[in-house]
């Protein structure tokens, strides 16, 4: 049995998404912006309901393979904000585009795919959720229509459907071991499973939500398609989808037996994401691609608490603090690139403080937030990721947070530098009016977040 309230803010993602989905078959092309604000609607109601829910006892649906805890009421809400702001962002690039309204409908189904997958206890649903994620951003990233945009949405779908087997191929292993796909009956069936199978099983299960992350080693179409389709598609793409894969991965460490070596796996694609996503950021020219790079870094970063589930109280707030600051800090930095969308090379950026000096501090803020600068919210995120990890025993790993981040300021702080180069004044360009808009508040939000890191951090249950 299951009360409905239980699941409102699914049905709205998911009814929103259909709404707008048949609506814009009736909608002139030049009124289709009302289904942009449908959609904005849905998001604010999403994140309302969400936010009254929050304090609810911890309750299941659907005969307990969906959690509606804490965590899944933190992981709507981070979503639904995520999203609304990209659709918000959307408003320069996509109005009166000829797939204006299924692009908001595509949105709405990957969100609620994402916050499917956050909240999943069972492993088919784990599956739907991955699913549901994972389709529409293949018609996403190719809304662009050019070449570089279909390069990306065939190496997107080609790693999608690999991996996709290859989390298939773990639920496949741990169904078969136990007899059940119940998150609860595997915790308790799992400890006295054969060990090699396990630990294959969870390689396959972790290895497989890498590609909804975006991190190693299922990160190679990242910054392709940050690079090649719609900013309104990169945005979404390197932020709303981590949410429900990290989280993911979390439920799961929380079941898997500590035989199965899963910390040491979760630890080594963190290491690997950290040091790939910043070293392949440094040769970067091309500031999207730059971002997309970055992203595998962060996922990187974000993998640091998971590592220390069951060892640390802190590793649980921390991840979703560091979600909900990661999500505005890097909508903040792709709205900058949005509102200029002639300023797509590195050097181009010389002198766009003098131009634009808003959107020159909203991307210094955004940056330097990418770093872990104090008072932005992935400093408390990063600080609290590297205590968690610190708390549950992997010291080393709390330290290699603290190098790469050192590391990765080089790249951020080499694209800061041309903002703020006098002699080199860039020619003016008309910031877009919504994307600047999104870049200006997603930022100050970075901030705000960071400021009131105390009221979040008991949010997500620190």
């Amino acid at each position: 049995m299951m009360r409905a309230e239980l699941l409102l803010p699914e049905m709205l993602l998911a009814g929103g998404a259909l709404v707008v989905l048949l609506g814009g078959s009736f909608t002139p092309r030049h009124r289709q912006w009302t289904l942009r604000g449908v959609a904005a609607a849905v998001c604010v109601m999403v994140i309302i309901t969400a936010a009254v829910a929050l304090p609810a006892p911890a309750s299941t649906a659907f005969d307990g393979s969906y959690a509606v805890d804490t965590v899944t009421g933190v992981a709507r809400i981070i979503a639904a904000a995520g999203s609304l702001l990209v659709l918000a962002l959307a408003g320069d690039e996509l109005a009166g585009d000829a797939r204006e309204s299924d692009a908001y409908a595509l949105l709405l189904f990957a969100a609620a795919g994402a916050v499917l997958l956050a909240g999943a206890t069972d492993l088919l649903a784990l599956v739907v959720g991955f699913l549901l994620a994972s389709i529409p951003l293949y018609a996403l990233i190719g809304l662009a229509r050019t070449g570089a945009a279909a390069e990306a949405v065939l190496k997107t779908y080609l790693l999608g459907a690999l991996f996709g087997i290859l989390l298939l191929f773990g639920v496949t292993l741990l169904s078969g071991i136990t007899g059940t796909t119940a998150y609860a009956e595997l915790a308790v069936r799992l400890p006295d499973a054969p060990r090699s199978v396990v630990t294959a099983a969870t390689v396959a299960l972790i290895g497989g939500l890498m590609f909804k992350a975006g991190g190693f080693p299922a990160h190679f179409w990242v910054p392709d398609a940050a690079q090649g389709g719609t900013v309104t598609a990169a945005t979404f793409l390197t932020t709303v989808p981590k949410i429900g894969a990290l989280i993911a991965v979390h439920r799961l460490a929380g079941i898997l037996p500590d035989s199965s070596n899963w910390p040491v796996v979760v630890a080594v694609l963190a290491v690997a994401s950290m040091l790939l996503g910043n070293l392949a950021a440094y040769w970067q020219t091309d500031v999207r691609r730059l971002l997309g790079w970055s992203t595998v870094s962060q996922v990187g970063y974000l993998l640091v608490p998971v590592v220390a589930t069951g060892g640390s109280d802190l590793a649980q707030p921390s991840l979703l603090v560091y979600l909900a600051g990661y999500t505005v800090t890097n909508v903040a930095a792709f709205a900058v690139t949005a509102a200029l969308p002639r300023h797509r090379d590195r050097t181009s950026w010389r002198g766009v403080a003098a131009t634009a000096p808003w959107l020159a501090a909203a991307l210094v803020v955004a940056l330097l937030g990418l770093v872990g600068t104090p008072p932005t919210a992935v400093f408390v995120g990063k600080l609290t990721a590297a205590s968690a990890a610190w708390d549950g025993g992997y010291a080393g790993l709390a330290v290699v947070v603290f190098v790469n981040s050192a590391l990765s300021l080089f790249y951020y702080l080499r694209w800061l530098v041309a903002l703020y180069q006098p002699w080199a004044v860039a020619p003016p360009d008309r910031p877009g009016r919504w994307s600047a808009t999104v870049a200006v508040v997603a930022a100050s939000l970075s901030l705000v977040v960071g400021v009131a890191a105390g009221l979040v951090w008991r949010a997500a249950g620190g």
